[in-house]
């Protein structure tokens, strides 16, 4: 197992550029599933979960070709429905997209229950309640999602989310693109993956309209054909590193990101007394590391995200006065906060809410990664903090964030990536 070691208090200068999105990425690869014609995929994020995706694909038939690091070539035309393998599956939340794509290209879909961050409560409800709608019956079998019709295809109808859901949104989507008649879906996510997933699949022949809005209509189509995609730029990425200026202090210029994605972001940061100058393409983020304290409340966009929370948690270690953190969406998102304080932080939390009290003087510690977004939170507490850190359980890190050692060490932080002890003792044995 590799940790990161971080030597901290430097500030961070320079420029760094963000890759694409993983959370829109992995709708928009499942996606080709519905397509008997190849796409390419572009600006594609080099981490562990798209490929375990493009793995999954290949091995129910996809002919997967890499372009280049960041472009994929993705020929569904000979896929095998609800044959994806367990091991696989049960890796990353991403393969329960699969489910929509193969239901709605096959009438049939059959998928292991998805992993994951271990975040909270993540049931698959709402997006059985969409494939239902859709003529579907839905069963869990033999440690399976099953979804099947009697019918060639999903039949179009109304689809009322009680609550809004990303992952049910985008499958409603895929499910629908090639069923008979027309499908609404209210109470839609809006957020730009989901807006990203519609562009790809319109420029396939798809028929969606309000994609970004609270209600999306799609027109069901015979067929799609293929296109060529890019994917969006990552905000969550982009705000982890504006995030880690903020409390480290320094300069540094977010390259390749589009800046309205980040309002919510670039208005908290502002709040709490850093500088934040948006361009076209670009935001530059400056910061003298002494912060103020304020309140966030996650919501799903344009609120403020649930994935930027940890991060934002962790910024605030270092800000004066106290700072309250209203976590909405995920039960378990506060584990992080166990591992702050473990570096002295000063926090009390109450089910879903916690006090931060800024100001405290934290130090180094081993620090342990629970889900990506807390392994985040973890590197930017240790760069912000003048001792050294050590983060195990990088994997998780690495399944959203590619090379981000790298990109740190650019801005001038010192850090690096090692195998454990044991690791290196085997390593020196071969």
């Amino acid at each position: 197992m590799e940790h990161i070691i971080i030597n901290g208090g430097r500030p961070l200068y320079g420029n760094v550029s963000i890759n694409g999105m993983k959370n829109a990425a992995l709708p928009i690869i499942s996606a080709c599933v519905l397509n008997e014609e190849p796409c390419i995929i572009d600006n594609i994020p080099p981490v562990s979960d798209i490929e375990i995706l493009l793995d999954i694909l290949s091995s129910i038939g996809a002919d997967v070709r890499r372009l280049t690091k960041n472009s994929v070539e993705i020929n569904c035309k000979n896929v095998r429905p609800c044959s994806s393998p367990r091991e696989l599956a049960e890796k990353l939340r991403g393969s329960s997209y699969l489910l929509g794509a193969e239901f709605g290209r096959f009438g049939k879909a059959s998928v292991s229950h998805p992993g994951g961050c271990s975040i909270g409560a993540r049931p698959l409800d709402l997006h059985m309640k969409a494939f239902e709608a859709l003529g579907a019956d839905c069963a869990h079998k033999n440690g399976r999602l099953e979804v099947e019709t009697d019918l060639l295809r999903p039949v179009g109808n109304t689809i009322y989310f009680d609550k809004i859901s990303v992952g049910a949104t985008a499958n409603a989507i895929l499910a629908s693109v090639l069923a008979n008649g027309v499908t609404t879906i209210e109470n839609a996510a809006r957020e730009p993956h989901i807006v990203d997933l519609s562009a790809f699949l319109n420029a396939c022949g798809a028929n969606i309209i309000g994609a970004g809005t609270s209600v999306i209509k799609i027109k069901g189509v015979q067929k799609l054909h293929g296109c060529r995609h890019s994917i969006i730029p990552d905000m969550i990425e982009a705000g982890t590193y504006m995030a880690a200026v903020a409390a480290t202090g320094g300069k540094v210029t977010v390259r390749n990101v589009i800046p309205k994605h980040l309002e919510a972001i670039s208005s908290k940061l502002e709040e709490a007394g850093v500088n934040v100058i948006c361009g076209d393409d670009c935001i530059t983020v400056e910061s003298n590391g002494k912060l103020r304290g304020v309140s966030i409340v996650t919501k799903e966009y344009p609120g403020f995200a649930t994935d930027m929370q940890p991060q934002f948690g962790a910024m605030l270690c270092f800000a004066e006065g106290a700072s309250d953190i209203v976590e909405n969406i995920f039960s378990s998102r506060f584990q992080y906060l166990d591992e702050l304080a473990k570096m002295g932080a000063e926090i009390k939390v109450d089910t879903n809410h916690a006090v931060i009290r800024g100001g405290a003087k934290l130090s180094g510690a081993p620090l342990f990664c629970h889900d990506l977004r807390a392994g985040a939170a973890m590197v930017i507490a240790a760069l912000a903090t003048k001792d050294t850190s050590t983060i195990e359980g990088i994997d998780k890190i690495e399944r959203g964030y590619y090379n981000i050692v790298g990109k740190l060490r650019e801005l001038g932080a010192d850090i690096q990536k090692k195998a454990s002890v044991k690791d290196e003792q085997i390593s020196a044995t071969m």
